[in-house]
């Protein structure tokens, strides 16, 4: 079954609807948004909202691993470009550019597709995009082709803070609810050192410990996943569990291929 795999989409929707030509099954597994370009500050939300000079000096604070100094810098400029710096105006104008990427990307999203969304994704809004042929797994299991494919969205807390981490516990269920499958398919790596390293940013993203264990116990023959955009290691074994990472779509413009 010819497979193509896509992951941190960050508004690609231009390539994203080509991704799955001449497959039997398309995977997304999420971060559909984007709010920051860090190679170019003229794009995404944050850029609509703060302005591109404003927007690469927020930038240059999270680089610099300022997290305190990045929100606070952040939340003054909201405060002064919003009316009377209500917070409700700043959360509106966010869900209006929101609204707008995700009606972008769903109409470009190929059918039929399986989807699971990413740490910078708003799941809760997902139904309202999501068309014929679309489905939505998060802690489920799809059955197709004979195989057993889990699916897992979101991402753990970190200092980014972003709108989809869920709390460990939580998403441990949610890995734990998929028992022994063929295929588990996550936004996020198992946590190896290999794997969460950024190369590029030069820091350790977060990774699943749950996630781990239950390659550790159940082996299935993949895992895929995304959100390290330019990992020390795109692949590696533990056990016979053959551990990769699809890629980061919005830089490369094609899909991961994989016959299942």
């Amino acid at each position: 079954m010819r497979t193509h795999v896509v992951s941190d989409v960050h508004m690609a929707s231009a390539d994203l609807a080509a991704a799955a030509n001449g497959s039997e099954l398309f995977v997304c597994l999420g971060d559909l948004l984007l709010y920051l370009d860090y190679d170019d500050p003229t794009q995404g939300a944050f850029a609509e909202m703060m302005g591109s000079e404003n927007t690469a000096q927020y930038i240059a604070l999270r680089l610099d691993k300022k997290w305190d100094e990045a929100r606070a810098f952040a939340m003054a400029v909201w405060q002064e470009r919003s009316a009377d710096g209500d917070p409700a105006s700043r959360m509106g104008a966010l869900i209006e550019i929101v609204e707008r990427q995700y009606t972008e990307l769903f109409e470009a999203m190929p059918t039929p597709a399986l989807l699971t969304p990413g740490n910078v994704d708003l799941p809760r809004m997902w139904p309202q995009y999501l068309r014929e042929g679309h489905q939505m797994l998060d802690g489920e299991v799809a059955e197709v082709g004979g195989l057993r494919l889990g699916f897992v969205g979101g991402g753990l807390p970190s200092p980014y803070r972003t709108p989809n981490e869920i709390d460990p516990e939580e998403f441990g269920r949610k890995v734990a609810a998929l028992g022994a499958v063929d295929v588990i398919f996550s936004h996020i790596p198992p946590a190896v050192p290999e794997l969460t390293y950024d190369v590029i940013s030069r820091r350790l993203e977060v990774g699943s410990g749950a996630l781990l264990a239950a390659i550790q116990q159940t082996q299935p023959r993949f895992v895929m996943f995304g959100h390290v955009h330019q990992p020390l290691k795109s692949r590696m074994r533990i056990g016979r569990t053959e551990c990769i990472n699809v890629g980061h779509f919005r830089a490369t413009r094609r899909p991961f291929v994989i016959d299942l």
